[in-house]
Formats: structure tokens, sequence, C-alpha cells
């Protein structure tokens, strides 16, 4: 991979950027990332979840904003402030803070109200929206639009029993079929 800039270096900085939901990403080498004034990030490239939740955990109680018993709609494990803990593991949000790690499946119900305010800086929002993936081929929700169509105008055609005009159709279908990934549906 080369910078799309000026491509000769390889990039350092890989800039993604959603607008009117479309997504743009911009790879720059270092040279470039700084005329552009893209400053990059401390963080190394296999940085751990748990360290970055822990670490986002810890500025958050810094910054005054941690729950406590009022701040978790869950109505298991103790509850004052730190020590809140899981009921199941005995986890406590102390624990967790340093750690950045769950002990179990029910912290996240037992932390229910921590997480939403660390998942909301985090990413912006406490629902996930998830990211949609293109087909490798990009053709081939176009064959499926038009192997639809086919089957909707053969349908038509068999109502008005116009038989020639349906094995015509039906041709068309088979044609496209075999090139369309799982065959027929």
């Amino acid at each position: 991979m080369v910078c799309d800039n000026c491509g000769a270096g390889d990039p350092v900085i890989h800039l993604t950027q959603i607008v009117d939901n479309e997504m743009r990403t911009l790879h720059l080498c270092e040279r470039c990332a700084a005329e552009k004034g893209v400053e990059g990030t401390a963080v190394p490239e296999n940085f751990p979840l748990a360290d970055f939740l822990a670490q986002m955990s810890s500025q958050s109680e810094e910054g005054g904003e941690s729950q406590g018993s009022e701040g978790s709609p869950s109505g298991s494990g103790r509850r004052t402030g730190d020590s809140e803990s899981c009921p199941y593991c005995q986890l406590t949000l102390k624990e967790f803070r340093k750690s950045g790690r769950m002990g179990c499946p029910e912290c996240w119900a037992a932390f229910e109200g921590h997480m939403r305010g660390l998942l909301r800086r985090i990413h912006g929002s406490h629902q996930h929206v998830g990211k949609v993936y293109l087909s490798p081929d990009p053709s081939t929700s176009e064959m499926k639009r038009r192997v639809s169509a086919l089957r909707r105008k053969l349908q038509r055609a068999v109502e008005l029993e116009d038989f020639e005009r349906a094995a015509e159709l039906r041709d068309q279908i088979q044609d496209l079929e075999p090139a369309s990934p799982g065959g027929r549906s």
C-alpha cells in the first residue's frame, strides 16, 4: 500500500471519514500527514481493547463522570461507588476500571449504567450501529435484482397466458442463475 497523497511512502496514518453515510478512507505517509496537519496518536498498532477500556474508564473517573449507585439501572450487585460489584463473579467496578476486563457475562448487567456512559464516550452512542459490508463482487446485488425482476415478469406472463414470453423469460433466468452465487433460490 502506498500513500494516497504522494504515491511514494508507506502510509502510517489511515483517516476514515463518514460524510452523508458515505465512508472515505485516506492513507497518508508520515510526511504527507505532517504537511496536512494530521497528527498520529501514541496508540500502538495492536492496542489491546482491555487496556483501552481501562484507560477510558480511568479518564471518566478523573473527569468526575463515574456513576455511583444511582447511575446504574440494574438492581443486582453492591452499589457504593467504586465498590459496586457483579453479584456472580464479585468483580468490583474499581477492578474493572483498573484492568478494563469484565469478569463474566453478568458484569455487563451489573455495570450497565457505567458501561453505557463509557460506550457513549468511545463510540458516540451506547447502541451498536454496525457496519455494512459490501459484496466482494458489486455486480452480485445487481444480478439478484435482475433475476427478481425477470421472475416477476415471468409470473405476469403466466398469469396472462403468454407462454411464449414466459418461456423466453424462463430461459433468461436460467442463463443468469448459474452466474449468481448460490444458484437457484
